[in-house]
């Protein structure tokens, strides 16, 4: 596939339906996020290796990921599994100038490719650390993305989000997960199921152990 009949098969099937998605999705060049290798299957709608394990989710998951988590300009956002930088970016040309993105990857050698690979995105911030326990620092958050499987959405990542706040996030075992989308209003949380996937296991205190 390439990245045009991704795009047709999104708008046909009403799989991705926001425009400003589609946008970020036609401006970002996902081969600079994998290993050179593969650069040749950037487009194909699968996820591929990026090394220790991990990998980038197929690039229909990252949209809907990304879809789900409304995200205005201005916002402010934590992603939690950085891995390659990819959604990052996407959720900077989001946010826009007056946003921000932090982003943390617990796995040392990642963090530095990632780091790299966002270098030229000014509100994109990337930590080397457990994401699994959040980002105190900068809470509270817009909405919080959690890219890999966890076992129960941790609620110290509950806590450092806003009130009508946005957390998504797969969860369930180690081998089969729900995306849910999570609404926290007037610190009431309502759940939403966006379908089954699978996912790399979340590494950290509130990951799998």
């Amino acid at each position: 596939m390439n990245k045009e009949e991704l795009i047709k098969y999104w708008q046909e099937n009403k799989i991705i339906t926001d425009k400003r998605v589609i946008d970020a999705f036609k401006k970002i060049k996902r081969e600079k996020f994998i290993p050179k290798e593969l650069k040749n299957e950037a487009y194909n709608d699968n996820p591929l290796s990026i090394g220790f394990g991990q990998t980038i989710s197929q690039p229909t998951t990252v949209m809907l990921m990304t879809q789900a988590l409304e995200v205005k300009e201005g916002n402010k956002i934590l992603e939690i599994g950085t891995g390659s930088g990819y959604q990052s970016s996407i959720i900077s040309l989001l946010v826009g100038k007056k946003g921000k993105v932090y982003t943390t990857e617990i796995i040392k050698e990642l963090y530095e490719f990632s780091k790299n690979n966002l270098k030229e995105y000014k509100n994109v911030k990337v930590f080397n650390l457990d994401g699994s326990k959040g980002l105190e620092k900068y809470k509270p958050y817009d909405g919080i993305i959690i890219t890999a499987a966890c076992p129960r959405v941790p609620n110290v990542l509950i806590s450092q989000l806003k009130s009508n706040g946005i957390i998504i996030a797969p969860v369930g075992s180690e081998y089969s997960q729900e995306m849910l989308k999570i609404k926290k209003k007037n610190n009431k949380i309502e759940t939403e199921n966006l379908g089954d996937f699978i996912f790399v296991q979340l590494k950290g205190k509130y990951g799998f152990k």
